[in-house]
């Protein structure tokens, strides 16, 4: 699937929005893709996940299970599961912490998926990969729907992705005049808890 072929499933669900938005990381962007638009239309997923999980396959091979971070990689993390006929697991935020709750382990050594929705600075991504190898785990590869840093996340794994974008993203002082000039929307769930 190429990243035309992403975006175009992003288009369709109404989920590439412009404006002014703070992303999950803080920064703020003229570009928000809004991935429950996608995954509310299990088709759409199906057809993203599906490309992901033959990504996977052909670059790592076969894998023992897939984790994602909560709440946002739960969906593609299942999904792309289930199209590599693995189980899906994920890890939530305890004290500030990605932690494995709700009684889910990893067998030592397990060959894992760490699965990502959108990427932007990397932060959720590499706390997934940390609490999976502090779990026992081997991350043999970080992979996401959408890489927004145009390549510059820094993971702790081997990325791969299906789509790589490069959106400019700024610190709240340091917009550029024509987004300050927009009044800001914060779509993101990462500050619901407040």
């Amino acid at each position: 699937m190429t990243t035309d072929e992403v975006l175009e499933e992003f288009r369709g669900a109404g989920a590439l929005r412009e404006g002014h938005f703070v992303l999950s990381s803080g920064l703020h962007s003229g570009m928000f893709l809004q991935k429950n638009l996608v995954f509310q239309y299990p088709d759409r997923t199906e057809r993203l996940c599906k490309a992901l999980a033959d990504l996977i396959r052909r670059e790592v091979g076969q894998v023992d299970v897939c984790v994602s971070p909560a709440v946002g990689g739960i969906i593609p993390g299942y999904e792309t599961a289930r199209q590599l006929g693995v189980p899906s697991m994920y890890v939530e935020r305890v004290d500030g912490r990605l932690q494995f709750r709700r009684a889910f382990a990893l067998k030592p050594g397990a060959r894992v998926a760490m699965v990502e929705d959108i990427v932007s600075t990397g932060l959720s991504s590499r706390e997934c990969v940390e609490a999976i190898r502090e779990a026992g785990g081997e991350v043999v590869c970080a992979a996401a729907l959408v890489d927004r840093s145009g390549g510059r996340a820094e993971i702790g794994a081997p990325f791969l992705t299906l789509a790589k974008l490069d959106v400019p993203a700024y610190p709240a002082d340091q917009l550029p005049p024509e987004l300050a000039a927009i009044p800001v929307e914060d779509p993101g769930s990462r500050r619901l808890n407040r």
